[in-house]
């Protein structure tokens, strides 16, 4: 079956399962569930009752689509996402994402737990993410292209849509969070980095670093969704610093910083046309 039919009977299941038809998505990452709490009248469908959705394997993330109301306006959140390292195929990956687009999504928020690469950084700190570098190694554009869902080279010059930075700097000042600005490079896992690829990130840009995001961002430009991400630093990716990374450290970080991504996250949708 061609991936379009699947995308056209994934979408049909859920919008038989709710009324909600959202124009914003938002993706949560590692530990931060928490967003998922303030949704309204919401809908929750577990992915494996949903056709051709993979199944998160990943401790903090819960594997469900909330379909919902907030702030007055509908939205559909994945709690939980899926990564290259799980063995899926990019284009697994991203299958939400076309089913998104298909649903009515217009703007969408990714969030994600990152290692923090850029010395100034220090877990708890929140970067919004000006660019990225794809390191992972594939691509889920590879293949024949559809012309209906998207151009065979979509240009990612402006992957992070400007307004959306620009807005949530505003939000920021507004409610007194402190954020940065910087590029995210994304890595296929599940092993951390070596001090040599630290190292070598740092060489060629990248301030922080992960295992998800990218695929997304890819699929979003290439289906028309202005996309922005939002990186919760939870550990410091150090070249010289000794103490090993461990996931469970990484979804309590996650888990503290989730009230002011949150609230950062509400400015935002309050604003977004």
């Amino acid at each position: 079956m061609g991936e379009k039919q699947k995308i056209i009977e994934a979408s049909n299941y859920i919008e038989k399962q709710s009324q909600i038809r959202p124009k914003i998505g938002i993706v949560l990452g590692s530990g931060l569930g928490i967003l998922a709490e303030v949704v309204l009248e919401k809908h929750e469908i577990p992915y494996k009752e949903i056709p051709y959705f993979p199944v998160s394997t990943v401790k903090g993330h819960k594997g469900q689509l909330v379909l919902g109301k907030y702030l007055g306006k509908e939205i559909l959140i994945m709690h939980g996402r899926f990564h290259f390292y799980e063995g899926y195929t990019m284009k697994e990956i991203t299958f939400p994402i076309r089913v998104m687009k298909a649903l009515g999504v217009e703007t969408l928020i990714l969030t994600n737990s990152a290692g923090g690469i850029n010395p100034s950084f220090r877990p708890g700190d929140i970067m919004i993410i000006s660019d990225h570098i794809n390191l992972m190694g594939d691509n889920p554009l590879r293949g024949k292209n559809d012309p209906e869902l998207g151009p065979r080279f979509p240009s990612l010059h402006a992957a992070y849509d400007k307004k959306l930075i620009e807005l949530a700097e505003k939000v920021s000042i507004r409610e007194k969070i402190k954020i940065y600005k910087g590029v995210y490079v994304g890595v296929s896992g599940p092993s951390y980095e070596t001090p040599a690829e630290i190292k070598m990130l740092k060489t060629i840009g990248a301030d922080a670093v992960g295992m998800s995001t990218v695929p997304e961002v890819i699929v979003a430009c290439h289906s028309g969704i202005r996309t922005m991400g939002i990186s919760c630093i939870t550990n410091i990716a150090s070249m010289t610093h000794h103490k090993a990374a461990h996931h469970e450290e990484v979804i309590e970080a996650a888990n503290k910083t989730a009230p002011k991504i949150l609230t950062l996250i509400k400015g935002i949708i309050t604003e977004v046309n």
